[in-house]
């Protein structure tokens, strides 16, 4: 039940986009289409369901003081390794894409390789490593945090595509037209996603 509670709380209350507003660049950048949206969504939580337990292990293993020996405290490294990690699987899903997919590589253009440094994706990590503990006792639970971080950004992603396709039909006054419109949406979003606060499984 608490493995549960962790992937429900990591998809709808601790939403990357609506209650921390991780990711907001290519959030903003992407989402003018659903179909480019679902990609950068997919190709985003495939890269944190991998890093958040490959950094777990990292973390427990190697940074944790006294992890590899007695005095030992690489803790102080936790950012570089965590950065360099996510680049390396980004690197490994720019070229699955372009490979199996290049009409999306072309439609996401250099939004694929910024996945490395999307802060949602970093922030995965660095949730976990103060998650461990509390809610994230193993690996297994790293993998379900990232699954689900993944998710309710993917999640985030392709509403707010939806939403914007159907405002391309609609009187948005020209100060507002583009990322003004789609900041008040995600405002109101994030508001709406506060229901699900307090939810214990």
């Amino acid at each position: 039940m608490e493995t549960l509670n962790l992937f429900i709380r990591s998809i709808f209350i601790d939403n990357m986009v609506f209650a921390f507003f991780f990711g907001m660049c290519s959030y903003i950048a992407v989402s003018k289409s659903v179909k480019t949206a679902i990609g950068l969504g997919a190709a985003v939580t495939f890269v944190m369901v991998m890093t958040v337990p490959l950094n777990y292990l990292l973390n427990q293993y190697v940074l944790l003081p006294d992890a590899l020996g007695e005095g030992i405290d690489l803790s102080f490294l936790s950012f570089i390794i965590f950065i360099a990690v996510i680049a390396a699987f980004v690197q490994l899903v720019e070229m699955i894409v372009e490979k199996f997919s290049p009409t999306l590589y072309n439609q996401l253009g250099i939004f694929l390789p910024l996945i490395a440094v999307n802060c949602a994706i970093m922030g995965g990590s660095l949730f976990m490593q103060q998650k461990v503990g509390e809610s994230i006792m193993n690996v297994g639970d790293s993998v379900v945090y990232g699954l689900g971080s993944g998710l309710g950004w993917w999640l985030a992603i392709v509403m707010m595509a939806a939403i914007r396709e159907k405002i391309t039909y609609s009187h948005v006054p020209a100060a507002l037209k583009g990322p003004g419109i789609a900041f008040i949406i995600t405002g109101l979003m994030g508001i709406a996603f506060m229901i699900f606060t307090g939810i214990q499984l």
